[in-house]
């Protein structure tokens, strides 16, 4: 299944829904709202029971964890329906033909036994790979290749509507975890999905976030006009700013520098605005999350939530795969990025730490300690790119492309 032109320009949503469950263990009232969140979640039934979480509620994460944020370019809500023409019209999305319900956005956050820290890796949504029964594709296409397939015959067996489109979606979420988890190596625990509405939503409801950029942009593609240095951005401007990367130096690896500082501002936003104890704000935050987000459907996000008592502002590490070339020749995907899935392998060991940390069940905490919130800047790889050649992580926040 080719792409087209306008699906390609749109993506760029980093799935922040789970952001909330992934930051503090909470009492009182904020724990109440946590269990109204709790029941009205969407959720698909695309991971098998052995990810989930034992041992006592309330007691730190007992084993380490793997956890797929994606972002989709998709048309319709979490619950099947059509998203309405004039918010597209508002986000600069298009109509709800647009969009080829890719995965433009894929990060694997791992938390290890403990949950006081974290790290979260990118993958470029046009990395050339192995898509368990399709063959070599751009990574971002595994979601949609599975739905399409699904969707062709659910619909001829007699399915419709809303139900036909989140059974289709879940289809397209297990192509996708099976990919990640073959391409990196790592047991894929829990998921969480967002598209582009729930983005914009999710932003408005923490009050923005603070970005900062090196300098102004303007781009008719995603939307985004904004000058250079700081700034804070919600809703239509915050998606403009994820989805951005025509006129970048370094285009989609310059985007997903974009999308990792602005999830390293929303958690300190979160954690440290006191979103918890405010009730106007927890509660606009709880109603973005239930109309935006997919979750696997054996997840427990109480008792998730109650173990990560450690995970602060200062303990979030971001990191991107390494590439090895951003112009690869395909046979019908046209340029894709180059990855070598054993450096992949590899690099992701590297960055959590303890290389025996691959699956559910690990207790090792990484080796390197809690490391800071940070966003990653790619520069322009070439051929002969290693995992130690790739950008690290720096030890703050700072300016974007």
């Amino acid at each position: 299944m080719l792409l087209t032109a306008r699906s390609r320009r749109i993506g760029g949503r980093v799935a922040l829904g789970v952001v909330s469950a992934l930051v503090v263990g909470v009492t009182g009232y904020a724990w109440a709202q946590l269990q109204r969140l709790d029941e009205g979640l969407v959720t698909a039934d695309v991971i098998s029971p052995s990810g989930q979480l034992a041992g006592e509620a309330g007691a730190p994460l007992p084993v380490a964890q793997n956890i797929l944020l994606v972002g989709l370019d998709s048309r319709t809500g979490a619950n099947g329906l059509p998203l309405p023409q004039n918010l597209l019209d508002s986000l600069h999305a298009g109509s709800g033909d647009d969009g080829g319900n890719t995965t433009d956005t894929m990060i694997v956050v791992h938390l290890p036994a403990g949950g006081a820290a974290a790290t979260a890796i990118s993958i470029p949504r046009d990395s050339y790979v192995d898509i368990p029964g399709f063959g070599q594709h751009k990574i971002n296409s595994a979601y949609s290749r599975a739905r399409a397939a699904a969707r062709g015959q659910l619909a001829a067996s007699g399915q419709s509507g809303p139900q036909l489109e989140m059974a289709a979606d879940a289809a397209g979420a297990k192509s996708a975890i099976g990919t990640v988890e073959k391409l990196t190596g790592l047991t894929i625990n829990h998921y969480a999905a967002v598209n582009l509405a729930g983005f914009a939503a999710l932003s408005q409801a923490v009050g923005g976030v603070q970005v900062c950029l090196n300098a102004p942009v303007h781009d008719t593609y995603s939307g985004a006009d904004f000058p250079a240095g700081e700034q804070t951005l919600s809703g239509a401007q915050a998606l403009a700013f994820v989805r951005q990367r025509h006129g970048l130096p370094n285009g989609d690896l310059d985007r997903i520098a974009r999308q990792q500082a602005f999830l390293a501002g929303m958690a300190k936003n979160v954690l440290g605005s006191g979103t918890f104890t405010d009730p106007a704000r927890l509660s606009s935050l709880i109603d973005a999350l239930q109309g935006s987000v997919v979750l696997d459907h054996g997840w427990d996000l109480l008792s998730f939530a109650g173990r990560l008592h450690g995970l602060s502002t200062g303990s979030i590490a971001f990191a991107t795969i390494p590439v090895q070339s951003l112009s690869l020749a395909t046979p019908s995907d046209g340029d894709a990025v180059k990855v070598d899935p054993s450096q992949v392998k590899k690099f992701v060991q590297q960055q959590l730490g303890t290389p025996g940390v691959a699956a559910s069940g690990g207790t090792g905490a990484t080796s390197g300690g809690v490391r800071p919130i940070a966003e990653t800047k790619s520069a322009a790889p070439s051929s002969s790119a290693t995992p130690q050649q790739q950008p690290k992580a720096t030890a703050a926040t700072g300016c974007v492309n």
